[in-house]
């Protein structure tokens, strides 16, 4: 996957997650915390991988 389509579909994790959040079920707002923990981490990939490709074409 490229590092655009990660860091898109991280950030759509994030804000469903936030939305799963704002329930009133405490199994839905963890699920959201779960989400949203998981987008973060797959914009975190998406940096991580624009950072190594620079860095090969600087090389």
């Amino acid at each position: 996957m490229s590092s655009t389509k990660d860091k898109v579909k991280g950030k759509a994790n994030e804000v469903a997650g936030r939305v799963k959040q704002a329930s009133s079920k405490p199994s839905t707002r963890a699920e959201g915390r779960m989400q949203e923990r998981k987008g973060e981490a797959q914009q975190v990939k998406g940096k991580v991988k624009d950072s190594l490709k620079d860095r090969i074409d600087k090389a």
